[in-house]
């Protein structure tokens, strides 16, 4: 998705981006409905399909419909960092916390995971402005602050909402807030 969102006009990104949706949520919607095409989608799926995912909505369709929602609303270096929180920190953030993971503070979040995401979320906000802005003045501060976003929209649980989909839109946010604070818009949009 990052690729495409790079190299792709706007328009065509997103049209991509909802012909997925488009194609997949409705079908997820409709397994769950129907225990035929459910134990079909079993059957076919079953190599990537997760067993929490038999019985409730996949992790795919909130990932389509958060990222959707964060490609129409905002702008793209938010969405750009926030598609590279989505694919480096949320899966090491839980890989570090369930091997590492000792000290819980929300659900399976651990202290862990959450200090795995923030180091990510640094490296990435880091790299990503030194190759595609000039800004070099508050890129330190920045990229803390970004990691920070990164990591608290991975920990923070609401409701029974899959973090495919509270992340993007979280992380979304809260850059778009970091961005307007220290002027970025200006720099990289």
């Amino acid at each position: 998705m990052f690729f495409a969102h790079i190299y792709l006009s706007e328009l065509v990104a997103i049209s991509l981006l909802g012909i997925g949706w488009v194609l997949f949520v409705p079908f997820d919607f409709l397994r769950q409905r129907s225990a035929a095409i459910n134990e079909w989608a079993i059957h076919a799926f079953k190599s990537i399909m997760r067993q929490n995912e038999v019985r409730r909505l996949a992790g795919t369709t909130y990932l389509l419909t958060g990222v959707l929602l964060i490609d129409i609303i905002f702008p793209r270096p938010i969405v750009s960092l926030t598609l590279l929180f989505l694919a480096f920190a949320d899966p090491i953030a839980s890989l570090v916390g369930i091997k590492y993971g000792k000290d819980k503070i929300f659900g399976q979040k651990s202290i862990q995971g959450f200090i795995a995401a923030f180091f990510v979320c640094v490296g990435i906000t880091f790299f990503y402005f030194l190759f595609f802005s000039s800004m070099t003045g508050r890129l330190i501060v920045v990229s803390l602050l970004a990691g920070l976003v990164g990591a608290c929209s991975e920990l923070i649980p609401i409701g029974k909402l899959d973090d495919n989909l509270t992340l993007p839109v979280l992380s979304a946010v809260g850059l778009s807030i970091l961005f307007y604070f220290f002027g970025i818009f200006a720099i990289v949009g």
